[in-house]
């Protein structure tokens, strides 16, 4: 699917969000570059770090609303900013997907995430906020949704739950799960994409 596919596919979803309250609030962004003539999208693993619930995770860049911030939008450029170098001034915004809500350790309530899609052409090399990011690169869209690299994925941080998960890169290390499994989920649903159907005919993990 090339960009302007996907800007007209945005440009009649409606995400589902999360009404404005007290609830803490973070913000990702999802950007997508064609640079090598194809859609693809950036990915970080977070770097490892005790205080931290999603420590050493594949991730979208993004991070908490700050109080400068005026609004999740606003985070989420900041943030990618931040943690991997890119500026979004210039990029094109494509659209939102719809909120997310996770649960937190030691908290009543859950986090809401807001995600926000991006085309930047043309990105400038990646420089790593190290004590943030351990490792990022841009990943080809298209293989998101290739089964052959989905998994069902046991996690130390989901105790004995199996998710369903996607590889893109080293087998034990770059698994896509979690919060952003599902951003990319309801991507390929705002794009009217097949997506795998959840754990259907994926490989076990092992103990």
């Amino acid at each position: 699917m090339f960009i302007r596919e996907i800007r007209s596919q945005f440009a009649r979803y409606r995400p589902v969000l999360v009404a404005r309250d007290a609830t803490p609030r973070a913000a990702v962004a999802v950007v997508l570059t064609s640079l090598r003539g194809q859609p693809e999208v950036l990915l970080i693993q977070r770097a490892r770090k005790a205080n931290d619930p999603w420590s050493g995770h594949m991730a979208f860049p993004g991070g908490h609303l700050a109080p400068e911030d005026a609004g999740a939008e606003q985070a989420a450029r900041r943030e990618t900013h931040e943690e991997v170098g890119l500026s979004l001034a210039q990029a094109e915004a494509l659209g939102r997907l719809d909120d997310l809500q996770g649960q937190r350790k030691a908290q009543a309530t859950g986090l809401v995430i807001s995600a926000f899609v991006y085309h930047l052409p043309e990105p400038d090399e990646l420089v790593l906020q190290q004590r943030e990011v351990e490792h990022a690169f841009f990943f080809p869209f298209a293989e998101l949704a290739n089964p052959a690299r989905h998994v069902r994925h046991r996690h130390r941080d989901a105790g004995d739950w199996v998710l369903p998960g996607i590889i893109v890169g080293e087998h034990e290390r770059h698994i896509v799960w979690g919060l952003t499994y599902r951003f990319i989920e309801i991507m390929h649903k705002a794009l009217a994409q097949d997506f795998p159907r959840r754990g259907a005919d994926a490989p076990r993990p092992s103990r």
